[in-house]
């Protein structure tokens, strides 16, 4: 190998390390807290209180009160919330189908956090006001509706065999002591120590997934994936325009909301603008799924869960997104 090539892959390798560790870090540290607070939250019987906000949702699916524990967390970080429902999995509280089960109903809460930090300073000032406002509200009726569909699967699927109540989320280093024979600072320690085995696990991972993620996408042009716009325009009945900006939407959203934007009342209608988003939006699970949902997918659970973690969200969302389109354009 010439000199001249060793540096282009050492140049190459540089920028990998690059994109993957700071991806690998945040991760890393959501799932840290995730696990750790999912351990708290029993060391210091926290759950019962807790299980007072979540239980309508937990109970009629079906769910011990720990998993509401998850749920509200995800409102403030999806990754601490996926941390805790995969110790509350290997701890053998839940079963693979109530895993499912609560990672469905997770949905809407891990996007009203995108209300705050994306949908209203950002989108809704580039689209407008009416489309802006009528985009966001889709997008929560989709979530929402996946949400209640899970509530509904764990009523008619889930039973006892599916849940272990005598288990604790405290699968490494044994069952937690009794909250009274310890202190706070015992508690606290104790929890710390729960929580490292699982990140030694689930690190390396990600960073391996992350990494082949990062290679391919640099050797492949993803791109192509988009072609299938065209055809989905055509079916819903868009006008032309919409082919391009659901090719761009499904690359970038905010790049595709500006792109839309302007043609608004020209044209789109404000229904037919959200519509060609929410079909960008289905277009680009074939890119984001492989860019980003599969190395945190398999981080989190591994391969062989993961992949149905992956199967069973991208199948709701087309599903509920495909009826919000249908409803738009028809109603």
């Amino acid at each position: 190998m010439t000199s001249a090539s060793l540096v282009v892959l050492q140049s190459d390798l540089f920028a990998v390390l690059v994109d993957v560790l700071p991806r690998v870090a945040r991760i890393a540290v959501f799932i840290a807290v995730g696990v750790f607070l999912a351990n708290l939250a029993v060391g210091f019987g926290l759950v019962e209180h807790i299980a007072g906000l979540s239980q309508y949702l937990t109970r009629p699916a079906n769910l011990p009160d720990e998993v509401g524990t998850a749920i509200l967390t995800t409102a403030a970080s999806t990754t601490a919330g996926y941390g805790m429902l995969a110790e509350f999995r290997e701890s053998g509280l839940l079963d693979d189908r109530a895993t499912l089960v609560a990672v469905t109903i997770n949905t809407f809460f891990g996007f009203v956090q995108h209300i705050f930090t994306f949908y209203v300073p950002v989108l809704i000032p580039i689209l407008g006001f009416e489309v802006g406002v009528l985009y966001v509200g889709s997008r929560a009726l989709v979530a929402l509706g996946i949400t209640l569909a899970g509530v509904a699967a764990g009523a008619l699927l889930l039973g006892g065999d599916n849940v272990d109540s005598s288990a604790t989320a405290a699968t490494d280093g044994g069952p937690m002591a009794d909250e009274g024979t310890e202190t706070r600072r015992e508690v606290v320690e104790h929890a710390w120590e729960r929580t490292l085995p699982k990140l030694r696990r689930i690190v390396p991972r990600l960073a391996v997934v992350y990494t082949l993620v990062v290679v391919l996408t640099r050797t492949y042009d993803l791109t192509a994936l988009t072609s299938v716009a065209d055809p989905l325009a055509t079916v819903v009945g868009l006008p032309g325009a919409a082919v391009p900006v659901i090719a761009v939407f499904a690359l970038d959203t905010t790049a595709g909301a500006a792109t839309i934007a302007p043609l608004v009342g020209v044209e789109f209608t404000a229904r037919q603008a959200v519509a060609t988003m929410l079909i960008g939006g289905i277009v680009s699970f074939a890119v984001s799924t492989f860019k980003r949902s599969i190395p945190f997918q398999y981080g989190i659970w591994g391969p062989a869960f993961g992949s149905k973690v992956i199967a069973v969200n991208t199948a709701f969302k087309v599903v509920f997104i495909g009826l919000v389109v249908t409803a738009l354009l028809t109603v």
